[in-house]
């Protein structure tokens, strides 16, 4: 099984897949159906770590992801959780889009040290759903999960994450809006 596990920035990706990670570590045998073993790929820092990457945007202080180049290294591998904004472009059986109320993703992006241009762009894509739009594209509506993660700690996103793994959880595309925040 690959999940793929996207979201605008400061949706919570890494923070949620890093607690998975260490979750799943942490399990003991409790009389349930075990989750198998997930290994957690950060694409950002694959990209940064083996320059994965086409080209700079001097503008946008942003690396041009050279997504084939992603897709290669890390294909062929199974049961892994591959986290980026990006993780949605890479073939994958289930794809979690974490979403986030726009306010307080652009309050969660300033206080992060980001411009106030970039953050309220990410808030505006976020309210527009482009990359759930990206993800339902790419991948059909039957394999992409919704999590709002606004009021969620990061642990439940991790309980959230695990059960669209193990197939706990049914396809959610479409139930989280955000539209109202650019009115």
């Amino acid at each position: 099984m690959r999940l793929a596990v996207t979201g605008t920035p400061g949706t919570g990706k890494t923070t949620a897949t890093d607690l998975l990670e260490s979750q799943l570590a942490d399990a003991t045998g409790d009389g349930d159906e075990p989750t198998p073993d997930l290994e957690v790929i950060h694409l950002n820092r694959l990209l940064e770590e083996e320059e994965l990457y086409t080209e700079v945007d001097a503008d946008r202080e942003s690396k041009i992801a050279d997504l084939d180049a992603l897709g290669e290294r890390v294909a062929g591998r199974d049961d892994v959780v591959i986290e980026s904004h990006l993780s949605h472009h890479i073939e994958v059986d289930r794809v979690a889009v974490l979403r986030c109320e726009p306010a307080t993703l652009e309050e969660r992006l300033l206080e992060r040290g980001e411009t106030e241009a970039k953050a309220r762009e990410n808030a505006e894509s976020e309210a527009l759903d482009v990359i759930l739009s990206e993800a339902v594209e790419e991948h059909g509506l039957e394999s992409v999960y919704e999590i709002d993660t606004t009021e969620r700690d990061p642990a439940a996103v991790a309980d959230a994450l695990e059960a669209v793994a193990a197939g706990e959880r049914e396809p959610s595309a479409g139930e989280v809006d955000f539209v109202g925040y650019l009115t």
